[in-house]
């Protein structure tokens, strides 16, 4: 994930101890991963990923970061930009059990999360599970959808358990929502509730490709007919769900210097002080921050953390939390312009 560009030491900086490799620098005791391997299983995803998904670099990058920090993404762009299509191959190259939910605006909670049904044979309820049981859950265009409806994620997306009359059932360990929505359309879609904005770790956005990569698109897929499937353009499982723990686990190496807290408590609570912010970031915010940097630095085989890693991250977990004045939205100020002065002006530690 590393660009080359940023001013990384070779070793950890002084008062952060190395990792011991297969050992947690906690406890010492060994586990199943090491940073290297985590780093190895990153490239291997890439490279299938690559297989069907043109550029998009970062946003395969931030997936990776977000599943290894066991968050969820929204993902928000123009529709034809293959937000759809880069979770699909993302969850093929994961080798996730893989469920999708196409919301609109009729789509009721049972029909997300299941219900019981009532067996006349048996004489007792039995549980219908919904989509939501899966791995990589898919919520495609999520604002076409009312927010009671949308409500239903949210015991899922921070607890991972839904409840259905009074009973919990357990998701998987490694379940992941990424979810899409189309920025342009503003007729019959519902703004999605900052408690349920709040348990995205990312919002991404998804750009148009640049021309080169336009080039490679056409000339890759302007040929083809039909849907086009990950399987069928040579995407094949490198990982399972256990690997992906395994990976989760590692995090255990990356130690994270005080100074490095400090900073992201900081960034965080510039937010709050902010003249031109109505509603700055949660302490959710400034935890998942600094376990998404913690990911980062395990996805380059680094056992700690540098400022770089927070500053790389900040707008991705900043920028869906955040929320103008009525002042800043007369003077057209925008939210990435002003998380950007944030993190200049917020003091990093050397």
């Amino acid at each position: 994930m590393s660009t080359g560009t940023e001013d990384q030491p070779a070793q950890p900086p002084i008062g952060q101890p190395a990792a011991t490799p297969g050992a947690s620098p906690e406890t010492g005791q060994e586990i199943g991963m090491t940073l290297g391997d985590v780093r190895n299983l990153a490239n291997a995803i890439r490279a299938e990923v690559a297989k069907a998904i043109v550029g998009q670099d970062e946003m395969v990058d931030q997936l990776l970061v977000a599943m290894i920090a066991q968050g969820h993404v929204l993902m928000e762009g123009p529709p034809g930009t293959a937000k759809t299509f880069l979770a699909n191959a993302f969850s093929t190259a994961l080798g996730l059990d893989f469920g999708r939910i196409q919301f609109t605006p009729d789509l009721l909670p049972g029909d997300i999360l299941g219900s019981n049904l009532f067996n006349f044979q048996t004489s007792q309820f039995t549980l219908t599970r919904g989509p939501i049981f899966c791995e990589l859950l898919l919520a495609d265009e999520i604002n076409r959808t009312p927010p009671k409806t949308q409500a239903a994620l949210l015991e899922a997306m921070q607890e991972r358990r839904v409840t259905l009359d009074g009973e919990s059932h357990t998701l998987a360990d490694q379940f992941m929502v990424v979810a899409t929505q189309n920025p342009i359309e503003n007729q019959g879609v519902y703004p999605l509730p900052e408690a349920q904005l709040d348990r995205f770790l990312f919002k991404l956005l998804v750009p148009y490709p640049d021309e080169a990569e336009e080039m490679r698109i056409v000339t890759a897929y302007g040929t083809r007919q039909g849907p086009q499937r990950p399987a069928e353009l040579g995407v094949k499982p490198v990982a399972t769900a256990e690997k992906l723990a395994e990976a989760s686990k590692a995090l255990d190496h990356v130690t994270v210097a005080p100074e490095i807290t400090q900073y992201v408590v900081r960034l965080v609570r510039a937010t709050r002080e902010h003249a031109e912010l109505a509603v700055g970031a949660s302490p959710r915010a400034a935890v998942m921050l600094a376990n998404a940097a913690r990911a980062r630095a395990a996805l380059d085989g680094r056992s700690y953390i540098v400022p770089d890693d927070v500053k790389a991250l900040a707008l991705p977990v900043l920028r869906h939390r955040l929320s103008l004045s009525p002042a800043a939205e007369i003077e057209g100020r925008d939210i990435e312009e002003l998380v950007a002065e944030l993190i200049e002006s917020t003091e990093a530690p050397r």
